[in-house]
């Protein structure tokens, strides 16, 4: 029979006594569960007790407890705030979910700020009163415990949660928190290629007809985690009839369930060459256009745009025995890209810069049509002059001159372009 305190222990970390507080928090279960390891690991280091400010590493976990690099992987705090800067589709500029932790110190720091300093210091005291062959014997009863509590796995939490998603009786609440866990968990590619075995992918794409507009956004999201450079997981999707629905989910009046339908789509299709022709033939450079044409828009959605049609016409350029589409070398498709160069928004700039850039670089592409119909060198020469300005203030002075490179090669190339352009055109005279 396990001595009362251990019995306390063993219900904190089932969650029965503090699942109320946890699911309030937003923590998703292996950190709730990591957290209450952490502060009875506390309760069984005088040290660490009465600082409070040492680190716990894996290797002292390690002794008592567990390790696990996907721990670390899965409690750190995710990098999906959506903003478009550099690498739009890994960085998308959305909220992060509530109950992240950094580190492991910054569980245990979290751990220490919810304790009784009182209770604390007096716990500490009595565990030095204890003898050698005493604190042995609590710590061997602590590791058999935790042994027969081991935390579940990956693919055990990720069919937890799609066994919660089965359940029809599930609130919106409840729903959402199990969308959240396998968000975290598919992270990493192991747990992403992991999702569908579990039966969980046809269940994530089952909610993007949710009628709860959060519901189907953070089901958008976990598809676009899923499947970001990772062509498995994309074939599976678009298999599931996923990307259709994404399409008109970008057409959303919710800013946030467009945005994060279109990551969704673009890390989807993204050097798939099946998803990209599906999305042609669903009309996607349409949808394209019609958000880069439209003024009003959420900026999240036309910087995710831009950086998309960035994506495709470098996926052309890396595979030249492909067909290139007429949409590349329309004129007021090239204009719409060219008047964003002029956005006050110096993320989106930078964004139909790279997307001139590439485009520049197809054989379709004209350059008289860029120059007289778009009046590209009138708006390349603007936009120096605005860099140059802002060059001055100190705190945007490296990313300006980013900037500035980045409009002088497309100036390069498109002087460039010209040229041969000129010349080609005199050699047919002669």
């Amino acid at each position: 029979m396990y001595p009362n305190w251990i019995i306390f222990f063993s219900l904190m970390l089932s969650g029965t006594v503090f699942a109320p507080f946890f699911r309030s928090s937003g923590m998703g279960r292996r950190q709730a569960r990591l957290v209450l390891v952490l502060w009875l690991f506390l309760m069984l280091c005088p040290e660490a007790m009465i600082s409070g400010t040492h680190s716990v590493n894996n290797s002292v976990l390690g002794g008592m407890f567990w390790t696990s690099t996907k721990e670390e992987t899965s409690t750190k705090k995710s990098d999906l705030e959506e903003s478009v800067v550099g690498n739009d589709n890994n960085n998308n500029g959305e909220i992060e979910f509530n109950g992240g932790f950094s580190s492991l110190d910054g569980m245990l720091q979290w751990a220490i700020g919810y304790s009784d300093p009182a209770k604390l210091k007096e716990a500490a005291q009595e565990v030095q009163r204890l003898s050698p062959d005493e604190l042995k014997e609590r710590q061997l009863e602590i590791k058999e415990l935790m042994e027969k509590m081991k935390m579940p796995s990956d693919a055990e939490l990720m069919q937890i949660a799609v066994a919660d998603l089965n359940n029809s009786l599930l609130s919106l609440e409840d729903r959402q928190h199990a969308l959240q866990e396998l968000f975290i968990l598919v992270e990493t590619i192991d747990n992403a290629n992991d999702l569908n075995k579990v039966g969980g992918l046809p269940v994530v794409i089952r909610e993007l007809d949710n009628s709860n507009a959060e519901i189907r956004s953070t089901s958008a999201w976990i598809i676009g985690k899923a499947s970001q450079n990772n062509p498995v997981v994309q074939k599976q999707i678009i298999e599931l009839g996923a990307l259709k629905k994404l399409m008109v989910m970008v057409k959303s009046r919710s800013a946030e369930e467009a945005a994060k339908a279109l990551y969704a789509l673009s890390a989807l299709i993204r050097g798939n060459l099946d998803g990209q022709e599906l999305f042609y033939a669903e009309g996607g450079e349409l949808m394209l256009q019609d958000i880069m044409r439209n003024s009003s828009i959420d900026i999240r959605l036309c910087r995710k745009s831009v950086s998309l049609l960035a994506d495709l016409v470098e996926f052309q350029l890396a595979n030249a025995n492909k067909e290139e589409l007429p949409l590349f070398s329309n004129p007021f498709f090239l204009k719409t890209v060219v008047n964003l160069m002029g956005s006050t928004d110096l993320d989106l700039q930078e964004k139909a810069l790279m997307a001139i850039k590439s485009l520049l670089q197809l054989r379709t592409t004209e350059a008289l049509v860029l120059k007289d119909f778009c009046g590209l060198d009138g708006v390349l020469e603007r936009m120096r002059e605005h860099f140059q300005q802002l060059t001055s203030e100190e705190y945007q002075k490296d990313f300006m001159r980013d900037l500035e490179s980045l409009r002088g090669e497309v100036k390069a190339i498109f002087h460039s372009k010209l040229e041969k352009g000129k010349t080609c055109a005199k050699g047919h005279e002669d």
